[in-house]
């Protein structure tokens, strides 16, 4: 192995994907997905079995007119059956596509249940462990596996129930003309069995490790175009190139596994099917000689092994796209099933809160071994303003996460738990950050997200609050105007006043503010910082001051070092202390810039 690749190998390792759902899981979970549906699932099965059974008709009338013909009947007496084949094919038409229909409807109601269970686990799922597992793994869940398993329902699922339904019956019907050209038949499952044992003991762990490694190329290509400015100022451009190339060579050389794997899948298939009907052949001709059957009968017996060419190859081949779907279906599932994040409080742990916030013992690590936080234990009385300030690395964004429930400690506790709720289902603790998304579409509906119900007077009345109101009603259409992608561009001041009024609407009793005004300049800054004042008055709050301004309006500043709370104390009180936060008060007031914190 080489250094490049030997170094891809334990990027992997330290990445912890998001978990896949084993076989059992997944029957499981897609039993509860259509058990709500049974009457459609009932209604399309019975409807094909309908259809199917009309179209083994054909045989034994084609059959007939065989026999009619070697007897040297009159040519009228093929009209009734020539006739009886036409009302046939009309027939297995009209009820086939009734059937498909049926069945593809009940396909398409479980996967939109699929997406909205896997969307409302995938957004509930603790951020540190979709860190560990790299963006790109769920990306490419939602998008590469979301559209092989959707191909799959509107394609292979109902094509491979027609097949199967197609090979039982034909077998049947080929039992009714004579028991042994069913034995003559079954000469050929010993082989298909055996490709199909073989296939999927070689399929299922290829085209897993092949989603696999398509969600490691995705995870490389992400890191490398997002990381762009990065790459280009420290020259590593060569690097990235190559390790996208060689995630991109070992999706490649595993998806050619597979058109191998088919490829001896098919050549296997074509020995069964001509030995099978070898077989019929030679039980015709010996039957036909003893007077055990017509030659109609052999006839129609080898138009039926001969229909179950296209049956036994969908079926087989459909095994293709269905261990593909699996293997991504599986992934899906091992989302959508997890257990949610927000889970409900334990018995007897409190829900409501008295708007404070208690960390107790906290430490947290990442990695195993590599702690970030050391034995926090820290007490935000109700209504108080505490300012985090610290040195960058110091741990105070992981333990504004903390208490906000983006991450749960490795050790100790915190109170408010993330399960808490006011008693109207709000939340107990709101965060917000400087890495603030703008949903595409009225820039009304984007506030809305955090109050649903607001009306456009609450709206107008939270925008006010933050100072945004002007800008927002010089809009081109006002609140009705569209932001976000392909939409109106917002500065970054305007995107925290609007992260600011969605705080406010969402009205939580407890509010993090995590560098919220860091992406603004020092003008912007200073609107900012009213703006925060006025939208967490009233509530306890935690700020990471990125500006030591914060800090000196603060009711009371804790300063962090080394994962560890050092100093606490109201900002005249360390001052004059000469600690710590004494030194970053002095660096930071013998500046003509504000540097960050």
């Amino acid at each position: 192995m080489t250094r490049p690749e030997a170094q891809d190998r334990a990027q992997d390792q330290d990445r912890e994907l998001l978990p896949t759902a084993t076989s059992r899981e997944t029957r499981a979970f897609l039993r509860v997905l259509v058990r709500p549906h049974r009457t459609l699932a009932a209604a399309g099965f019975t409807v094909m079995v309908g259809a199917t059974a009309v179209g083994l008709v054909t045989q034994p009338l084609l059959g007939h007119m065989v026999d009619l013909v070697a007897t040297h009947a009159p040519v009228a007496a093929l009209t009734l059956p020539a006739v009886l084949l036409v009302l046939v094919a009309v027939a297995q038409g009209v009820s086939t596509s009734l059937g498909l229909s049926l069945i593809s409807r009940l396909g398409e109601t479980v996967l939109a249940r699929l997406r909205e269970r896997f969307v409302e686990r995938a957004l509930r799922l603790p951020l540190g462990q979709v860190e560990k597992a790299g963006s790109g793994d769920l990306t490419a869940r939602v998008t590469g596996d979301v559209s092989q398993v959707a191909d799959a329902v509107r394609t292979a699922l109902p094509e491979l129930a027609r097949s199967v339904l197609a090979i039982v019956l034909t077998l049947g019907a080929l039992a009714v003309i004579d028991w042994r050209f069913l034995l003559a038949a079954l000469l050929a499952v010993p082989i298909q069995a055996h490709t199909a044992r073989w296939y999927v003991r070689n399929a299922v762990p290829l085209y897993a490790r092949e989603r696999v490694a398509a969600g490691a190329q995705q995870q490389q290509l992400l890191d490398s175009i997002g990381g762009a400015g990065t790459v280009r100022a420290f020259r590593l451009e060569a690097e990235h190139t190559g390790r996208v190339t060689r995630r991109s060579q070992a999706a490649v050389d595993l998806t050619m596994q597979g058109v191998r794997l088919v490829l001896r899948f098919y050549s296997r298939l074509h020995l069964a099917e001509y030995t099978g009907l070898a077989a019929v052949l030679v039980a015709g001709f010996f039957l036909v000689r003893s007077g055990s059957a017509t030659i109609g009968a052999a006839t129609a017996a080898a138009l039926y092994f001969h229909s179950l060419f296209a049956p036994i190859n969908s079926a087989l081949v459909l095994m293709d796209d269905a261990q593909t779907a699996l293997a991504g279906l599986a992934r899906l599932v091992g989302v959508a099933a997890a257990r949610p994040y927000e889970s409900t409080p334990a018995a007897g742990e409190p829900q409501k809160t008295d708007n404070a916030v208690t960390v107790r013992g906290v430490g947290h690590a990442y990695e195993p071994g590599r702690p970030v936080l050391h034995d926090v234990d820290l007490v935000l009385r109700a209504g108080e303003r505490v300012a985090l300030v610290g040195a960058s690395g110091a741990g105070k964004t992981t333990l504004a996460k903390l208490i906000a429930g983006i991450h749960h400690p490795t050790t100790g506790s915190v109170h408010p738990p993330v399960a808490a709720r006011r008693g109207d289902g709000g939340r107990e603790v709101a965060l917000v950050t400087q890495e603030l998304h703008v949903f595409a579409g009225p820039l009304a509906d984007d506030l809305r997200l955090a109050r649903p119900g607001a009306t456009d007077d609450d709206l107008c009345a939270a925008l006010d609050l933050v100072d945004a109101l002007t800008w927002a009603e010089a809009l081109p259409d006002g609140l009705l105007t569209v932001v976000g992608e392909g939409g109106h561009r917002l500065t970054a001041a305007q995107v925290q006043q609007l992260a600011l009024a969605r705080l406010v609407l969402a009205d939580p009793p407890i509010a993090v503010l995590d560098e919220a005004t860091a992406e603004a300049g020092s003008t912007g800054a200073r609107v900012l910082e009213k703006a925060t004042e006025r939208a967490i008055e009233g509530r306890t709050a935690l700020i990471v001051a990125h500006r030591l301004t914060q800090a000196a309006t603060a009711d009371r500043v804790v300063v962090m070092d080394g994962g560890r709370i050092v100093e606490s104390g109201t900002h005249d009180e360390l001052r004059a202390a000469g600690g710590p936060y004494a030194a970053l008060w002095e660096a930071w007031s013998g500046t003509r810039s504000t540097p960050r914190t």
